[in-house]
């Protein structure tokens, strides 16, 4: 028996037996395996439900379930850490035809799935606001401002920030619009930021290398204290390259 044939009888509930399974009695033990293969798939079962949340929520835990039978055998782990496991997610619900028709799904994993990497993320400690004060307004659009590791952007076409917010905290239906999604982490646990239209555009610029001044030129109608404020309040400008 190979490692992989065993894999691939782990993963898949019609497979028979793995040759060289045998009890303690020297018997083959196809009950065993059986429970052993069940825990597997519970488990990471439980680490999808645990890194989607609010995916859950919008399916149901029946049908989430039932997906992530699906998913975890088109996709076994690449990791033995499992807060790892479910980055192939919002891709495979792109893919997946039963969720076809909720198209903001595969965005809201995207969502779930940068709030987990941002809470992962390496720290970098921030420049404190009045580094960002002293330069003068040349200097300021001239700089690169380096982002925080555990900075992420989100970009949908659904209004994911809305759907997110309602589905965890409650509060008003979402808009029909867009949204556009900044992801911070200004302690320890990160937070979705609602980004003004075109604001993606020049925090992508920044991620890009661009100084602020051609960031911002990307999005000429966004307020720059609209982006930068919330950079500073959040602890994720960690540099100013002047």
């Amino acid at each position: 028996m190979t490692q992989s044939q065993f894999r691939h009888a782990l993963l898949d509930p019609e497979c028979a037996l793995p040759p060289g399974l045998i009890d303690p009695q020297g018997r083959p033990s196809p009950k065993r395996f059986a429970v052993y293969r069940n825990n597997v798939a519970v488990s990471l079962t439980k680490a999808l439900e645990q890194g989607f949340p609010v995916v859950q929520r919008l399916v149901g835990e029946p049908f989430f379930a039932a997906m992530a039978g699906v998913f975890l055998r088109q996709q076994p782990p690449k990791s033995p850490v499992l807060m790892f496991y479910g980055t192939e997610f919002p891709e495979f619900l792109a893919s997946f035809p039963p969720v076809a028709h909720l198209g903001y799904l595969p965005d809201i994993a995207r969502l779930e799935l940068a709030l987990r990497e941002s809470y992962h993320a390496a720290d970098a400690l921030a420049v404190p606001v009045e580094a960002l004060a002293s330069l003068g307004a040349d200097a300021l659009m001239a700089a690169r401002l380096r982002l925080a590791p555990s900075l992420r952007l989100v970009q949908s076409r659904w209004p994911i920030h809305g759907i997110w917010r309602v589905n965890t905290s409650g509060g008003k239906p979402p808009t029909a619009l867009p949204e556009d999604v900044l992801v911070l982490r200004p302690e320890f646990d990160p937070m979705p930021l609602l980004l003004p239209k075109g604001g993606a555009a020049v925090i992508q610029g920044l991620l890009d290398g661009a100084p602020l001044g051609a960031a911002l030129d990307r999005a000429p109608d966004v307020n720059p204290s609209d982006i930068l404020t919330p950079l500073l309040q959040g602890n994720a400008l960690v540099e100013i390259l002047t």
